[in-house]
């Protein structure tokens, strides 16, 4: 029995077969009225080719898989296997003697680490979101409000009482929708959830491409939590990792006794950042595998977006190697083009069958038109990292105050470039681990100027024209750098001032979502205005944002000192009544109450070329928003 028809082998050698998953790895079926499980493998350079478990004692030559044609697959039906049962595949190489016992690539199910075994698995689950499926276009669109919570769901909560053990996908369904909808956040992210050995590289090692994590439970399980997410109107953001994958003697380094999915030579093949394989991203039946596992979460899944990692480190051939560490391309240059012609057609493919979801790189370089459609010369992408906010944004704000003035371009720079991309701006986990430190703890100044200044960089964050992003922890202020062993701090909600600072970014999430013009234009220069990005002399910054509604304006102003500006004069395009929608001095999120009694009626005196302008009470460390009318 072979599910594989002549166009599917034809399509898989070319490279553009998007779909293997239903084709390649263990199909539970019945033949002639026998139940069994149909296997097939691509292992183009071995002799012989052996699937091995507990239904033949592991009998590495117990039931033999036969070659399909040229095509480098072997497959067998094989009878009594069925759901649940752990494999393996016994490769012979036809090459130097080799044998070795190799995990299913295109495996559903896993053994849970450290065992490494597949298990035959049927991914039959009966969908309760069609609501949001049929919607989420909306949610995703580049007009639509996009603040994400990155989580590692392995340390987000733990069952202290029961060995300090994770939730489970199921347990952290009700858990975690429940939080997202009290702080206001628009989508989650999981940090990989796809199989891998090494618990501590938080996922970054894949091994398995088809199969989620059995850590939490079952494919299932973690079917249920996305399905439970989407009714309570949370979409759902995966990591995804097609830029390296980890040596493992078992899973896909080396596969057939030849570097199959691999490249053979070190300088093209080897990630000396993370002692990793790199993909060779030209041989076409690694783009179909590639391609394939990038669908198999967006059609099997429901993910409603997936994240790709580490985009810079596929893009650039000396990326992390020294002069004669690496090989040019044909033209003689450092671009990896095999690797840009994959991204193109990853991001045209999933985009061609899943118009209503979201690519997002994260990309650290300048390389242009990330986000920008293939048919102009862009990748692809939806969406793009703005690492370069990140770096000058926290390093501005590490500064002591009083050192700001002569820093106030790592803040004002970001405008110059803000809209050569379609922008994500990260608070993420890599700023919080590896010695840098928490988000809090990263900040200058005695602890109640501490915890303005976070509230100050959120408000900034939430300001800007882009999408957000902020790893857990950070909006309660988590003292400690984030630790994948142990579960967030959350004994730090018994403190008041940890209580308010989870209050300040759950309202900034409610004003982002319910103001327009916070959102609505977030990729587009219309929807940004300077009032005033030169007071460098006493750290402040004012500006505009608006929404396709040119009279829906939120005026913004920040004071990025310890002292308060009194008469502080901000130019306004009308005259009336400017409420005051937030103010992250107010104490309710942990501040002095400095400001304007709610609000400030515009004067009919010009200011910054407008006709108008606000007298106001800026608060130390703090950030203003304001609405004209009501």
């Amino acid at each position: 029995m072979s599910l594989l028809s002549d166009h599917d082998l034809y399509l898989f050698n070319e490279g553009s077969h998007i779909r293997l998953y239903d084709h390649l790895g263990s199909h539970p079926m019945t033949v002639d009225g026998t139940a069994g499980t149909n296997f097939a493998v691509w292992a183009p350079d071995a002799e012989k080719v052996y699937v091995m478990g507990g239904f033949n004692g592991w009998n590495k030559a117990g039931h033999e898989l036969q070659p399909r044609g040229q095509s480098g697959i072997w497959e067998a039906f094989v009878p009594g296997v069925g759901q649940g049962d752990a494999y393996k595949y016994h490769v012979v190489s036809r090459y130097h003697r080799y044998q070795v016992d190799k995990a299913d690539p295109f495996a559903f199910h896993t053994e849970t680490p450290p065992h490494t075994a597949s298990k035959v698995w049927d991914l039959g689950y009966e969908w309760n979101d069609q609501s949001w499926m049929s919607s989420r276009g909306d949610r995703n669109s580049l007009h639509a409000p996009m603040s994400i919570y990155e989580l590692h769901l392995g340390s987000w909560r733990r069952v202290p009482e029961d060995n300090n053990r994770s939730l489970s996908y199921r347990e952290a369904a009700p858990q975690l929708a429940d939080y997202l909808q009290q702080m206001g956040f628009t989508h989650v992210e999981f940090l990989p959830l796809t199989e891998h050995p090494f618990y501590v590289s938080w996922g970054y090692q894949t091994t398995g491409y088809f199969a989620p994590t059995s850590r939490y439970g079952t494919p299932q399980d973690l079917m249920y939590l996305i399905d439970y997410l989407h009714q309570r109107g949370i979409a759902v953001i995966l990591d995804w990792v097609p830029s390296h994958f980890p040596t493992d003697d078992w899973a896909l380094g080396y596969f057939d006794g030849t570097h199959l999915y691999e490249h053979s030579d070190p300088r093209k093949g080897i990630h000396k950042d993370w002692d990793s394989y790199i993909f060779n991203y030209g041989r076409h039946e690694v783009r179909s595998f590639l391609l394939s596992s990038a669908m198999f979460w967006l059609d099997r899944y429901h993910i409603d977006g997936l994240r790709v990692d580490a985009v810079a480190s596929m893009l650039y051939l000396d990326y992390s190697r020294k002069e004669g560490e690496w090989i040019p391309n044909q033209y003689g240059g450092r671009e990896n083009l095999d690797a840009i012609d994959f991204l193109r057609r990853f991001n045209s493919e999933v985009y061609r069958n899943h118009h209503d979801v979201q690519t997002i790189a994260e990309e650290s370089t300048a390389w242009p038109m990330v986000s920008r459609p293939n048919y102009v010369g862009g990748l692809g992408f939806g969406l793009k990292w703005d690492m370069g906010w990140m770096h000058d944004t926290l390093k501005y704000m590490s500064h002591e105050p009083i050192f700001r003035t002569y820093h106030h371009n790592e803040l004002t720079f970001r405008m110059i470039y803000a809209f050569h991309e379609n922008f994500v701006l990260p608070l993420s986990h890599d700023e919080v681990v590896h010695g840098k430190g928490s988000l809090l703890g990263k900040m200058p100044g005695d602890l109640w100027q501490k915890f303005a200044n976070l509230r100050l960089l959120f408000a900034y964050m939430y300001a800007q024209p882009a999408k957000k992003l902020l790893f857990m922890g950070g909006e309660f202020g988590q003292w400690a750098e984030w630790s994948h062993e142990s579960s967030l701090e959350w004994d730090l909600l018994q403190h008041e001032s940890h209580r308010r600072l989870q209050r300040w970014v759950a309202d900034l999430n409610r004003s982002y979502r319910n103001e327009r013009a916070l959102h609505e234009l977030d990729c587009d220069p219309a929807g940004f205005d300077w009032i005033d990005g030169s007071d460098s002399q006493q750290s402040m910054l004012s500006f505009m944002r608006k929404s396709k509604n040119a009279n829906e304006i939120v005026v913004v102003v920040f004071n990025f000192t310890p002292v308060p500006r009194h008469n502080y004069r901000v130019g306004v395009p009308y005259g009336g009544y400017w409420r005051e929608i937030l103010n992250s001095d107010s104490k309710e999120y942990g501040g002095a109450d400095f400001g304007n009694a709610g609000g400030a009626e515009a004067q009919e005196i010009e200011a910054h070329g407008r006709p108008y302008s606000l007298n106001l009470i800026v608060p130390p460390l703090g950030a203003l928003f304001f609405k004209s009318g009501g």
